[in-house]
């Protein structure tokens, strides 16, 4: 949806260019029917300033960083991994999940529009479909309703025809609980490591010694041993599968 909005400026401007050529010769006063380029380049800037939000609200970004934030506090190694490494694997995945519906916006809606098969406000919903499809998956039908109260939208026959204003907003309400539930399980195992390991401080008198630090050796090494990595990001890819 997004790569079909910032090439609508560069588009129609070549569109433009071709009937501006051709109307003089069939002896036919052309019109400007598209905005001017000054007005295009300020539109698709805009549309470049509001990529990051996009890419960290209508994809598995969300979910992918919430969940590994959680992690890194479980594991209590406070700024390792850092920020710049979370949200760079978290931006790689997210690239590796979208794939298909990026190829299919690409597919259904750049391409013809770039041939000049279909108009811009075509290729706008032709790209929405599968952005639609992909956010309908995994916004819950709770969230989805509340948005719908609060818009005074009517209930739609069919899913489809749930307009991406709605979608939206549910999808990042839906992510934000998935993360928090997946946050709370990764939290658990190495909680237990820290009520054993607090208990066994305090039982032998060692109240001088923070258990944090005790225990903080063995989850990593916990982690290590059972190649946590591997089975979280594992885990998080498929569960958008």
């Amino acid at each position: 949806m997004l790569r079909t909005l910032l090439i609508a400026a560069a588009v129609s401007s070549s569109a433009w260019g071709a009937r501006a050529a051709a109307a003089p010769a069939a002896g036919i006063v052309a019109t400007p029917t598209t905005l001017s380029l000054p007005m295009q380049i300020a539109i698709s800037l805009t549309l470049m300033v509001l990529l990051p939000a996009i890419v960290m609200s209508v994809t598995p970004f969300l979910r992918i960083t919430i969940a590994l934030h959680f992690l890194r506090q479980a594991l209590g190694t406070q700024t390792t991994p850092s920020n710049q490494v979370l949200i760079g694997l978290s931006l790689f995945l997210s690239l590796l999940i979208m794939q298909p519906v990026v190829q299919d916006i690409y597919h259904n809606a750049w391409e013809p529009m770039d041939e000049g098969k279909i108009t811009y406000s075509q290729a706008f919903d032709a790209g929405a479909k599968p952005m639609k499809a992909f956010l309908i998956r995994f916004a819950r039908e709770k969230d989805i309703k509340l948005f719908l109260d609060i818009t005074n939208s009517p209930a739609p026959h069919d899913p489809s025809e749930l307009g991406l204003g709605v979608l939206v907003p549910a999808y990042i309400l839906s992510e934000l609980k998935t993360g928090f539930q997946i946050g709370a399980m990764l939290f658990l195992p190495f909680l237990v490591i820290d009520l054993v390991v607090a208990s066994i401080t305090l039982s032998i008198g060692m109240v001088q010694l923070p258990p944090v630090m005790l225990s903080a050796p063995f989850k990593i090494l916990l982690f290590v041993l059972v190649d946590g990595w591997n089975l979280v990001v594992g885990s998080l890819v498929k569960s958008f599968y």
